[in-house]
């Protein structure tokens, strides 16, 4: 059974919903309270909500087969649609692109002037229309049904000309709008969107699309370093403090100067695996317990022994995530065999703006979470 929106009920607050409303005079002159602002903007969200939660609670398989052919597409994915449909119809392209599948939008008025030639016969054609009756999306679905390898309908229902045409159809329901008038697309494009998403996210997974694959896509922007690479944003060995840790702990700080200032030293054994770490703090404590004869004793007596530490390899955000739940500021990066390679520094990753604090002497809130990073002992 095809979902269909309730009727707009009693608001969640007050029992008056905004979207039952008729239009007057006194919210026509704009005359409206900042209560009543709100409590139109709240019902719409919650109008645009209850329609996807409708349409979810009776979600088919015809959406699981349209992400398997989408999955298994050997061309282009090909979207289309008009009005506010093509808009959502473009969203989608931008989703399905950054997660592995190919694909591109077909405007209906530009295809039949030519643009028909970017469709291939291994292509899949997804054609949006809450109707599906919109004239340019109908006529142009007449020609792409026979060029594409298959024609998908996103529709309210399977009773209409685009319906009737396509090879699958992947119905949406009947919504109101949340629209006080019951007209501009609202409700119906929230549900459209929702399942595009739904699709293009189970197409994803079908094709086994990872963290890995989505970075590759998404180089650029703040999204782009979070996914990437330790090993793109830590300070190289030319900018830590490393040392022997037979060394005194007075020889092993002056023997360490780096090009830039750092918090901690990272101690190595004969073999240059990392054994221990000392940093400022520890420097602080034991002069603050008088204890100055321990600055002329072996540093291994007095470091961190086996320091977390993360893997070479790892994403930034496994890094944010240790720093955050350990409440360390410095994580050295190692490689296979246990050798520090670099240092990823908190304060280098503060000026980024890959973390933020709260104030001076909150915890280190990660954004985002903690994916492929582990710490060793």
């Amino acid at each position: 059974m095809l979902p269909v929106s309730p009727q707009p009920i009693a608001s969640r607050e007050d029992g008056n919903f905004a979207l039952n409303r008729t239009p007057d005079s006194h919210f026509a002159s704009g005359a409206l309270s900042q209560v009543e602002r709100v409590r139109i903007v709240r019902d719409t969200m919650f109008a645009e909500s209850d329609a996807i939660r409708a349409a979810a609670s009776v979600a088919s398989t015809a959406a699981v087969e349209a992400a398997t052919r989408v999955a298994e597409c050997s061309g282009s994915v090909v979207l289309t649609g008009v009005g506010k449909a093509g808009w959502i119809a473009q969203k989608i392209v931008a989703t399905l692109a950054s997660t592995g599948s190919p694909s591109h939008f077909l405007h209906p008025s530009e295809a039949i002037h030519g643009d028909l030639g970017r469709v291939q016969k291994n292509d899949i054609v997804i054609a949006f229309s809450n109707s599906g009756r919109s004239e340019e999306v109908v006529r142009v679905c007449e020609f792409l049904k026979t060029q594409a390898d298959c024609l998908i309908a996103i529709t309210a229902d399977d009773a209409n000309p685009l319906a009737e045409m396509s090879n699958l159809v992947v119905p949406m329901g009947r919504h109101r709008e949340a629209c006080p008038n019951g007209l501009a697309p609202t409700s119906s494009t929230s549900v459209m969107l929702a399942i595009g998403d739904a699709i293009a996210m189970l197409a994803s997974q079908i094709r086994g699309f990872g963290p890995q694959d989505f970075a590759k896509f998404h180089p650029g922007g703040a999204l782009g370093r979070k996914l990437s690479s330790v090993d793109d944003v830590m300070r190289g060995l030319h900018e830590c403090r490393i040392s022997q840790d037979t060394l005194a702990v007075r020889d092993a700080i002056a023997a360490s100067s780096p090009e830039r200032r750092s918090g901690a030293v990272m101690l190595v054994d004969a073999n240059q695996k990392l054994t221990g770490i000392f940093t400022d703090s520890d420097l602080v404590k034991l002069l603050q317990r008088r204890q100055e004869n321990s600055l002329d004793r072996p540093i291994e007596e007095v470091m961190t022994r086996t320091p977390i530490s993360i893997p070479s390899g790892t994403s930034l955000g496994g890094a944010v995530a240790i720093l955050s739940q350990r409440h360390i500021s410095e994580l050295p990066v190692i490689d296979e065999h246990g050798r520090p390679l670099g240092m990823i520094d908190i304060t280098d990753l503060i000026a980024a703006g890959d973390i933020a604090t709260q104030d001076t002497n909150s915890s280190v809130i990660p954004m985002v979470p903690f994916t492929n990073g582990k710490q060793t002992s």
